[in-house]
């Protein structure tokens, strides 16, 4: 990935919108350019007078660290102050805000979807604390990964790729972490389900379970599964259920040189063609469009 050339959006956040904008900090047509995204709290919000309006990223999860300043963040329509060494947790596709004080200083760091769900196991029960948009206090660990993650970024060594997925990996389970810590635990039986539920997707995602399927291997209804998920992730089974398919669908597409047509019998489309309409619908361009925008060719 690291010959992706960074193709940074701009947002022009100040102006009106009828409706909360949806961002890719990378492009909708290049957001998995590099493992990871650097940049200060300062780059961007400079720009804007240090306000960013209302927006989420639809395949993005950020994690910013106060360092110096502060102001207050807007997650999901609530607003919470922020103070220096203190980490925000924003999930891909949470609503997200931010108005900083002045010079603010700070660390914003980016991982895409698919880089999540590598580092990420099921049975360990990271992704459920991580869905969660809030702001906990952080720590010199968070700060000191922070710190060698934005060195390590702006470097170009030899192995740069493999140490940015080491040190991103460490630092989502050290915001896991603070995040379970600041929120007592979640050893309940609903964050027990969602895990389980997390497992049987890594497992049968590419079957094209429906969301009863999920259900009757849980034992619970459809309508309790949705409630957990919502309880968990702020999501229906059912768009999980569809964006772990988008996911997948997306890494044939940037890492295979496979045809549109055999990535969609492997996802579990008997119609390559219906499998197009369906991404199209979920991402706003069609596979097509989308690996030839990757590569610089015309769709």
């Amino acid at each position: 990935m690291e010959g992706f050339a960074i193709v940074l959006y701009y947002s022009n956040m100040r102006s009106a919108a009828p409706a909360i904008r949806i961002y890719n900090l990378f492009g909708e047509s290049g957001d998995l350019p590099d493992v990871v995204h650097c940049e200060t709290i300062a780059s961007r919000s400079v720009l804007h007078d240090w306000t960013l309006a209302v927006h989420r990223h639809a395949r993005l999860h950020q994690v910013l660290l106060i360092e110096r300043g502060g102001g207050e963040a807007t997650l999901d329509g609530r607003v919470v102050p922020l103070k220096p060494m203190q980490v925000v947790n924003v999930p891909v596709g949470h609503v997200h805000g931010f108005r900083f004080e002045p010079d603010t200083q700070g660390w914003v760091l980016t991982i895409a979807a698919e880089i999540l769900d590598e580092a990420l196991l099921a049975a360990e029960g990271l992704r459920g604390a991580l869905s969660r948009s809030a702001v906990v206090r952080g720590t010199p660990q968070i700060r000191a990964t922070m710190k060698q993650i934005f060195a390590e970024h702006a470097a170009r060594d030899f192995g740069r790729a493999h140490v940015l997925r080491a040190l991103s990996s460490a630092m989502i389970g050290l915001v896991a972490r603070a995040l379970t810590s600041e929120s007592g635990g979640n050893g309940t039986v609903e964050s027990s389900l969602f895990r389980r539920f997390e497992a049987l997707l890594e497992q049968h995602h590419l079957e094209r379970w429906s969301v009863a399927d999920y259900a009757e291997a849980l034992a619970v209804t459809p309508t309790h599964l949705n409630r957990i998920t919502r309880a968990a992730t702020g999501d229906t089974a059912s768009h999980l259920i569809l964006n772990r398919m988008i996911r997948e669908a997306r890494r044939n597409l940037v890492y295979t040189n496979l045809p549109i047509s055999t990535i969609a019998y492997t996802l579990g489309f008997e119609d390559p063609a219906y499998f197009s309409r369906v991404y199209a619908a979920a991402t706003g361009v069609s596979p097509r469009a989308f690996r030839a925008q990757l590569h610089g060719e015309e769709a």
